[in-house]
């Protein structure tokens, strides 16, 4: 692992009840935290708020996804990590919170994925860039998603999700392609 230069470790919360309050992470190059103007717009698409739904942050790394999602009301987000020291970061940000409606699951997300269980409204897919997971995630989430639930991507390329995926908005800043899916059909 290579680290960060000092201070990039950290990330603000950008809105709702933990409004600029700091997550710490560990200072390892794999992890990239999505940008501000990225959560920002991202947020926007989805509505600000996410009052009562249930999130899954895959590969959740600092967990900025999944922090501002309970931030801005989420009741629950599952917060995904294969890195054991990731994951006790995780936890870390989660107590120091008091963010009572996070869990942290030490695993690989997408042999978690394919275990079954709970269902999300939203989930977060944010993998290593050069791991090309994020078409595995998207074609192993639809048995884990509530009818009309959507799935934030992010990708180095441009994304070209599977069927039954359709992108309902997408967006580039800088080297960082995102977008906005949800199911072509009901789930």
């Amino acid at each position: 692992m290579t680290a960060l230069p000092r201070g990039r470790n950290r990330v603000r919360i950008i809105a709702g009840k933990w409004r600029s309050r700091i997550v710490r992470f560990p200072a390892a190059a794999q992890l990239r935290p999505t940008p501000d103007r990225v959560r920002e717009t991202l947020f926007n698409w989805l509505g600000q708020r996410l009052d009562g739904l249930s999130c899954v942050d895959l590969f959740a790394g600092s967990g900025a996804l999944g922090f501002e999602a309970l931030s801005r009301g989420a009741a629950r987000v599952v917060m995904v990590e294969r890195d054991r020291g990731v994951a006790a970061a995780l936890r870390e940000s989660a107590a120091s919170l008091d963010a009572a409606g996070a869990e942290v699951v030490e695993a690989d997300a997408i042999a978690w994925l394919a275990r079954g269980g709970e269902r999300f409204d939203v989930a977060f897919v944010d993998p290593p860039y050069a791991s090309k997971l994020a078409l595995a995630a998207l074609a192993a989430l639809p048995a884990r998603l509530n009818p009309g639930a959507r799935a934030y991507v992010e990708s180095a390329e441009p994304l070209s999700p599977p069927p039954p995926w359709r992108v309902l908005r997408e967006e580039r800043a800088g080297a960082v392609r995102y977008a906005l899916c949800d199911l072509a059909i009901p789930t």
